[in-house]
């Protein structure tokens, strides 16, 4: 039994809740799931792939515990996506039926994808906002495995009352609903941005009693003088989703402690559905910067180029993650579907890190985040940090040979920065680049979008001028 197949136990408790609408209790909500796919105009098939647009509703809920109660892999996907993302993604993996936001089936025409792995049961591309086509194949096992351990560290029970400040198709947001439904809570759903006042009505009305979000979340409600904000209900605080800048870390891990109240930083990839490790709020302030360490069940381990094991703290090498939760491969086109476990339950995170004397594990970049600047390798999520550190709203990217630096600010502040960066790191003004900009591109659960960062500020020259 799992999050999905046990919705029954809970019986008529609350699962969900909704701002001006009565509340779905566990027993309507399973009826609800089953009854998506037991319409005439529903897959005939349970092997079937099956894509679920999902919006923070109840029959977009409904549609993905459906389909993990009945067995049927499906690709959850946002639906607000732009329609010829979509239509590329289900043209790829051949999928011929959607379950709209809405609550209706749609069918479309060609070949439809069957062959796929009994263990496969979600698909989650690897960017959601751009409808990637690489694909993260998932399991029941992985998605119950971490819904446990989240529950397990966060100690959660039917009295937890979670607000959906997230997007559920996106793995943060899926997880903090399938950890809940594991303990038989109360989930509101809401469609509302922290930034509006109906969610904090919602809020207070419902009493919710936590709160995820991502860096971006957390930033935006301190300039909403969020400790101004009168929330007796609230319990606990997480983020996720990117490192969260210390001194902001700090800001809230002190409120919460002055309230009694917890702050917790997690890390984690979609790729290990999607929490690997969490900082508990007692070691938050004496722990700057740090990501933790591992979630109930899993393990964190670095490693050199080579694969061996690092022993000694203080040495920068590999995240390498071995848990129950870690995915069985990932898919780049149809027949990649079919395919058996390749991780075997250990997941390489592409990030690297050192631990600590007390075990605790500190990311210092990602892999794919080092350029190499007339032969200097520099890493972009240091520069970030550093020059966060110094007071600049920044978002630092780059390809080899030049690092481009975006400022929020204007023209003028762009210059003056442009002028002390290539003393600070020796870096030659040509293979530098500083922009002021009104805003950073962000997903829709938030995240900062460094490609399409690179693509505007500092476009590939074409072929053909070079």
């Amino acid at each position: 039994m799992n999050f999905a197949t046990g919705l029954e136990r809970h019986g008529e408790r609350p699962a969900l809740l909704l701002a001006g609408a009565d509340a779905v209790s566990y027993a309507a909500l399973a009826r609800l799931a089953d009854a998506v796919y037991a319409r005439a105009d529903a897959p005939p098939s349970a092997r079937a792939v099956v894509a679920i647009e999902a919006d923070n509703g109840v029959a977009a809920v409904a549609g993905y515990l459906g389909a993990l109660r009945r067995g049927q892999p499906a690709l959850l996907i946002d639906s607000t996506l732009a329609p010829e993302l979509r239509e590329r993604l289900y043209r790829h993996y051949g999928i011929g039926w959607v379950w709209g936001a809405e609550g209706n089936w749609q069918t479309r025409s060609g070949a439809v994808a069957t062959d796929v792995h009994p263990d496969v049961a979600l698909l989650l591309s690897t960017s959601g906002s751009t409808g990637a086509p690489k694909l993260v194949r998932l399991s029941m096992g992985n998605l119950q495995a971490n819904a446990e351990s989240i529950a397990t560290y966060l100690d959660l029970d039917e009295n937890e009352r979670p607000i959906m400040a997230l997007p559920f198709h996106y793995s943060y947001g899926m997880s903090v609903l399938n950890s809940h439904l594991a303990r038989g809570a109360a989930v509101l759903l809401t469609a509302e941005p922290v930034t509006g006042r109906g969610f904090w009505d919602f809020f207070r009305a419902a009493g919710a009693t936590s709160l995820a979000g991502v860096p971006t979340t957390y930033t935006l409600l301190r300039q909403l003088r969020f400790e101004r904000m009168d929330l007796p209900t609230l319990r606990t605080m997480t983020q996720a989703g990117g490192r969260l800048a210390e001194q902001h870390v700090a800001w809230y891990a002190t409120l919460a402690q002055s309230r009694g109240q917890r702050f917790i930083v997690m890390y984690g990839q979609t790729e290990a559905a999607p929490r690997i490790a969490y900082v508990p709020p007692e070691r938050l302030l004496d722990k700057p910067g740090a990501i933790g360490i591992a979630i109930p069940g899993g393990t964190l381990e670095l490693v050199n180029d080579d694969g061996t094991v690092i022993e000694a703290a203080g040495i920068v090498g590999e995240l390498r993650y071995s848990g129950a939760n870690v995915m069985l491969g990932y898919a780049e086109c149809a027949a990649d579907l079919a395919r058996p476990d390749g991780n075997k339950g250990v997941l390489l995170t592409g990030d690297l890190a050192e631990r600590d004397a007390d075990g605790y594990y500190y990311v210092r970049g990602r892999r794919s985040r080092f350029i190499k600047v007339f032969g200097n390798r520099i890493g972009l999520d240091e520069v970030e940090m550093q020059l966060r550190a110094r007071g600049y709203e920044v978002a630092v990217t780059g390809r080899d040979d030049l690092m481009v630096v975006a400022l929020r600010g204007d023209a003028e502040q762009a210059s003056a920065l442009a002028a002390v960066l290539p003393g600070w790191y020796r870096l030659h003004h040509s293979a530098l680049r500083v922009a002021a900009v009104d805003a950073f591109p962000l997903s829709s659960a938030g995240k900062l979008q460094y490609a399409a960062l690179l693509e505007q500020l500092a476009p590939p020259i074409p072929e053909k001028t070079r």
